[in-house]
C-alpha cells in the first residue's frame, strides 16, 4: 500500500507539473497572441524586411526659354565592403597593387604605396569598420564608369566590394546668373536637402515631389526586394528670367560697381504689360574674398530711402489734386531753402531760380519740389500721405519669394513726425522702398497707370507637360487719372531730353525716367559720414514701352562719382541698348516695298536727251515728256519724274546748280567761260551768280559735293 501511494503521488506530481507547464505555454501564447503580437511582429520584421526609402528627383528650375538655371546631378562616394562574401583573400592580394595605383592615378592626391596601405589595413586590420571610406571627393556619373573598370572594382558588389553611394547635388549651369533669386538648398537633420531661399524656397512644395519605399526582405543571407512604391518626381518651374538679358544685366552693373568702387548694387528689367521679371542682377562686394558676387538679394530684400526717383510720387500727389499744373512756376531761389531749423538744398550751384513746374521735376529741384509739397499739403498732412497710400507704396508687392522688404511711409500721427517731415518726404528722405518696389511703380506710369505684381515663374511642368499656368496679376487697376498720368509721362521722357539724365539721350529709342541720388546713413554713425545711393529707374521706348528697368547702386566711392545719372544711369543705357538691339519687335516696322510703290531716284539737272533716254530705260514715267528745251532741272513727285525748263541766254552766267560735272562744263565752256572744277559729286556752288553778265574768258569756280 504505501508503495502504491508513493507511486500514485510521484505520477499526480509529475501530472502536476506536466499541466503546470502546459498551462505556461499556453498563457505565454495567449500573451503573446493578444497582447505582444504586435510588438514581436514588428522585432522579426526588423530582422527580416527593411524599409529604404527613395529620393525622388527634384524639379529642374528653368529659364523662359527652357535652358536649366537649376538642376540635380548624381555625384557618388566610393566606399569599399571588405567583408563581400566574394573578396577572399586569393582575390584581394592579387589585385590590391593594381587597384592602389588606378585609385592614385585617378584622383591624384596620395602615392600609390599610401592607397595600398589604406587597402591592406582595412582588410586586415580593422575588421570592426566593414565599410571604408577610400576617397572624400564625391565624383560625378561619368567617373564613376571609369572607377568600375578598375581591378576588383569590375568585379561587382560581392566580389569586388565597391559600395557607390548616391547624394543629389544642386548645379546651376549658368553659374552665378540670378543665383539669389533662383535660391539654394539647406540640409535637415536627416539629411535631406529643402529650399529655403529664392524660387527654390518658394516653390519648394512643386520642386521636392515625393519619395517612394523599397521594401528589402532577407532570403538566404541576401537582402532581395520584394515591394516598392515608386517616387514621384518634382515638377519644373518655367521662370520669366530670360538668360540673355540676365546676362547683359549681370555684366552692366557688375562693369559698374569696378569702376566706382561701389559696395553693392541691383539691376531688375520689367516686361511692362505683365510685370514678367526678365532679368534680375545683385552683386555685392564680399570683403572676405576681395571680390564681387551675389551676396544677397537687394533687389527684393533691401529696403533703403530711395531719394530723388520717390519725387515721381510727389508730383503726381500734387497733380491728381489738381494743385499745380506742368506750366506753374515755383520759385527756387539760390538752392537754398530753409523749413524751420533745416536747410534744403539743390545739387545745382546757385540755384535754378524762378522755373516751371515743369522744369522743377526735369532738373530734379529738391527746393522745388518740397516747396510745392509743403505749400500745399503743410496745413493737411493726412491728405498726402493718403494720397501716397491710394498709390499702394506702402504695401509690400506680396511676392512668393520670401525676404521681401518692408516699405514704410509713417503718418502724421507717428511719434516722430515733425514740422520737416513732409518737406524731406516729399524728395525720398524718411521714406522706405526696395527696388523691385519703386520699379513696380514706375511700371505702372509705363502700362498705362495699371500696376502690375512682379512675376517670376510663368509655368509649372511634370516631364514635360504643363501642369499650371501663373496669370499676370493686377495689383492696382488705375493709379492716377489719364490727365495726370500724361503729364507724368511727358515730365519723364523731358528728364532724358531736357533734364539730369540727357546723358541718356539715343537717336535710336526714346526713354522715360527718373534720376535719384540719396545721402543714405551708414550704420551706427548715421548721416555724419557722407554715403551714398546713386538709382535711375524708367522705361523704354518712351512712345510705346516693352520694358522698365531700375539700376540702384550703393555707396559708390564719391570721389569717383555719386549721382545718378553718372553712376546708375550707364548701366540702364547698357541694358537698354543691348536690349532693344536684341528685341526685333521694338523697331520701326519697315514698309512692304510693293506697298511703297516704285521707287524714283534721285536725278541731277542735265541734258533733255539724255535723261530722256536714261528715264525710258528705267521705265519712269515723266509728267511733261514733251517739254521743248535742251537743259532740263529735274524733280521727284511722288512716283513719277517733273522737268522744269533750264534756259542758257548768251552774255548770261548759266546756272549750273544740281548738274554733273560734265553737263556743267559742257555748258560753261560753250558760253565762253573757263572753268576751275574742285570735289567730286554735283555742281553744288559756283563762284560767279547765275544771270549776271560776264566776258568772255572770264574765270568759273565750281564746287562740287
Amino acid at each position: 500500500m504505501p508503495i502504491k501511494k508513493d507511486i500514485i503521488w510521484r505520477v499526480g506530481l509529475v501530472y502536476a507539473v506536466v499541466m503546470l507547464f502546459a498551462l505556461m505555454i499556453v498563457g505565454r501564447v495567449v500573451t503573446l497572441q493578444l497582447f505582444e503580437g504586435d510588438y514581436w511582429r514588428g522585432k522579426a520584421q526588423k530582422i527580416s524586411q527593411r524599409d529604404v526609402i527613395v529620393r525622388a528627383n527634384r524639379g529642374d528650375i528653368c529659364a523662359e526659354d527652357g535652358r536649366i538655371l537649376a538642376t540635380s546631378l548624381p555625384y557618388y562616394q566610393i566606399r569599399m565592403d571588405f567583408r563581400a562574401a566574394g573578396l577572399t583573400d586569393e582575390v584581394f592580394k592579387s589585385k590590391v597593387d593594381s587597384l592602389a595605383l588606378c585609385l592614385s592615378r585617378f584622383f591624384n592626391d596620395k602615392s600609390k604605396n599610401e592607397y595600398r596601405r589604406l587597402l591592406w589595413n582595412s582588410k586586415y586590420k580593422k575588421k570592426s569598420n566593414r565599410y571604408v571610406l577610400i576617397n572624400r571627393r564625391k565624383v560625378n556619373y561619368n567617373e564613376l564608369k571609369v572607377i568600375k573598370t578598375f581591378p576588383l572594382f569590375r568585379l561587382g558588389k560581392n566580389k569586388g566590394g565597391l559600395i557607390c553611394e548616391q547624394e543629389n547635388k544642386r548645379q546651376q549651369p549658368h553659374r552665378n546668373l540670378a543665383t539669389r533669386t533662383i535660391g539654394y538648398l539647406n540640409k535637415e537633420d536627416n539629411n535631406k536637402l529643402i529650399g529655403r531661399v529664392g524660387m527654390e524656397g518658394a516653390f519648394e512644395s512643386e520642386l521636392k515631389g515625393v519619395d517612394g519605399v523599397s521594401i528589402l526582405q532577407k532570403m538566404s543571407g541576401r537582402w532581395l526586394p520584394v515591394n516598392m512604391v515608386e517616387p514621384k518626381d518634382g515638377n519644373d518651374l518655367i521662370t520669366t528670367i530670360d538668360v540673355n538679358y540676365q546676362d547683359v544685366a549681370e555684366s552692366a552693373l557688375y562693369h559698374q560697381l569696378v569702376k566706382y568702387n561701389a559696395h553693392h548694387g541691383s539691376a531688375i528689367l520689367m516686361e511692362v504689360k505683365t510685370g514678367a521679371i526678365k532679368a534680375i542682377a545683385n552683386i555685392g562686394y564680399d570683403e572676405k574674398k576681395k571680390v564681387y558676387r551675389e551676396l544677397y538679394n537687394y533687389a527684393i530684400g533691401e529696403a533703403t530711402e530711395p531719394g530723388s526717383t520717390f519725387k515721381l510720387a510727389s508730383m503726381m500727389a500734387l497733380l491728381e489734386d489738381g494743385y499745380v499744373g506742368p506750366m506753374d512756376s515755383v520759385d527756387t531761389g539760390n538752392g537754398i531753402y530753409r523749413f524751420y531749423n533745416a536747410k534744403m538744398r539743390d545739387s545745382h550751384h546757385g540755384g535754378y531760380g524762378k522755373i516751371t513746374v515743369q522744369e522743377a521735376f526735369e532738373k530734379s529741384s529738391n527746393v522745388g519740389i518740397s516747396r510745392l509739397v509743403d505749400e500745399h499739403y503743410k496745413n493737411k498732412p493726412r491728405e498726402f500721405i493718403n494720397r501716397l497710400y491710394d498709390f499702394r507704396l506702402n504695401e509690400p508687392l506680396g511676392l512668393e519669394i520670401r525676404g521681401e522688404g518692408t516699405p514704410k511711409i509713417k503718418y502724421p500721427d507717428d511719434p516722430t513726425w515733425s514740422g520737416i517731415s513732409l518737406p524731406w518726404m516729399s524728395i525720398g528722405y524718411s521714406v522706405h522702398q526696395t527696388p523691385l518696389q519703386t520699379l513696380t511703380f514706375y511700371n505702372a506710369i509705363a502700362n498705362d497707370g495699371k500696376m502690375m505684381k512682379p512675376k517670376f515663374v510663368k509655368e509649372i511642368r511634370y516631364h514635360g507637360e504643363v501642369i499650371s499656368k501663373f496669370d499676370e496679376e493686377v495689383l492696382k487697376s488705375k493709379i492716377c487719372s489719364g490727365q495726370t498720368l500724361e503729364t507724368i509721362q511727358n515730365m519723364l521722357e523731358g528728364v532724358v531730353l531736357r533734364g539730369t539724365a540727357r546723358n541718356l539721350r539715343n537717336s535710336n529709342y526714346k526713354i522715360a525716367g527718373k534720376t535719384g541720388t540719396a545721402q543714405i546713413a551708414d550704420g551706427k554713425k548715421g548721416y555724419g559720414h557722407k554715403v551714398y545711393q546713386a538709382s535711375f529707374v524708367g522705361y523704354f521706348p518712351a512712345d510705346d514701352p516693352m520694358y522698365s528697368c531700375v539700376v540702384v547702386i550703393n555707396r559708390p566711392n564719391k570721389t569717383k562719382g555719386f549721382y545718378g545719372n553718372q553712376v546708375a544711369g550707364p548701366v540702364f543705357k547698357s541694358i537698354s541698348d543691348k536690349v532693344y538691339a536684341m528685341s526685333y519687335s521694338m523697331h520701326p516696322e519697315r514698309k512692304n516695298e510693293e506697298e511703297e510703290g516704285p521707287k524714283v531716284p534721285i536725278s541731277l539737272n542735265g541734258s533733255k536727251e539724255d535723261l530722256d533716254l536714261v528715264f525710258d530705260d528705267l521705265n519712269i514715267d515723266i509728267t511733261n515728256p514733251k517739254i521743248q528745251t535742251e537743259w532740263v532741272v529735274t524733280s521727284r513727285k511722288d512716283s513719277v519724274i517733273e522737268y522744269k525748263y533750264r534756259r542758257v541766254k548768251n552774255f548770261l552766267v548759266p546756272n549750273v546748280k544740281g548738274m554733273g560735272v560734265q553737263d556743267a562744263l559742257y555748258i560753261l565752256e560753250n558760253v565762253g567761260l573757263r572753268v576751275q572744277v574742285r570735289g567730286v559729286g554735283s555742281v553744288s556752288k559756283q563762284s560767279l551768280r547765275p544771270g549776271s553778265n560776264f566776258r568772255s574768258g572770264d574765270r568759273i569756280t565750281i564746287d562740287l559735293s
